[in-house]
């Protein structure tokens, strides 16, 4: 009986223990975030003030994605008449959207300008200026048009500054300034309908889906 009960303790233990692990590789269970100081990496700094409001871009974008994010907004793809979202949802790409409309860069704008000056890059047959800049395949274009191109190298962690977009195949996100203990940044980003923190430790197990890394200024 007291070997029984022994083996059940430790099926429980082992049980648990998987939980925890399933938990915390879904980023449901919070990892422990580091810092720039951490590793010694120097905080970059834009020369750029585009909204002329005292704050750098680099910094601008970082504080617009995260108000963006506060909102928690529901996981849902719409057409809007002017573009971006106002009913509390969105999609990958608008937190992208924001974070740059709050530093002063309309990308609604911006891509449509882009797409009119540069059509044959974007292999678009009627654009639509409301939903253009909403979409992944889009945006690559533009950033690689107009964006310094930066390492897609993950183990480059100095290269890797939050503000930074990062793009996969059929995602996008900002890089966020909190790190994990290897020092390779979360991504501030907006991926399903279920989602619970937007702010995750994905950088590594999405490595192979990366195809850009750009900065603004």
């Amino acid at each position: 009986m007291k070997k029984m009960h022994i083996f059940l303790m430790i099926m429980i233990l082992i049980i648990v223990l998987l939980i925890g692990y399933f938990l915390y590789d879904l980023n449901i269970i919070p990892h422990i975030k580091y810092t720039n100081e951490h590793f010694g990496i120097d905080t970059y700094v834009s020369s750029n003030d585009e909204d002329k409001d005292g704050i750098d871009d680099q910094k601008d974008i970082l504080l617009s994605v995260r108000e963006y994010i506060k909102k928690r907004p529901k996981y849902k793809s719409n057409y809007y008449s002017d573009g971006y979202p106002d009913d509390g949802y969105g999609v990958c790409s608008d937190v992208v959207a924001f974070g740059l409309l709050g530093a002063g860069y309309n990308l609604r704008d911006l891509v449509n300008d882009d797409i009119i000056n540069s059509g044959e890059d974007y292999d678009i047959n009627e654009p639509d200026k409301n939903i253009d800049f909403r979409r992944v395949r889009n945006l690559e274009v533009y950033f690689r048009h107009t964006a310094i191109k930066l390492t897609t190298d993950i183990n480059e962690i100095s290269e890797w500054q939050g503000g930074d977009i990062v793009i996969f195949k059929k995602h996008i996100g900002i890089i966020s300034d909190k790190r994990n203990r290897k020092g390779i940044p979360y991504v501030i980003h907006h991926s399903n309908p279920y989602q619970i923190i937007y702010e995750e430790d994905i950088l590594k197990e999405r490595s192979s889906e990366i195809i850009g890394h750009y900065r603004i200024s």
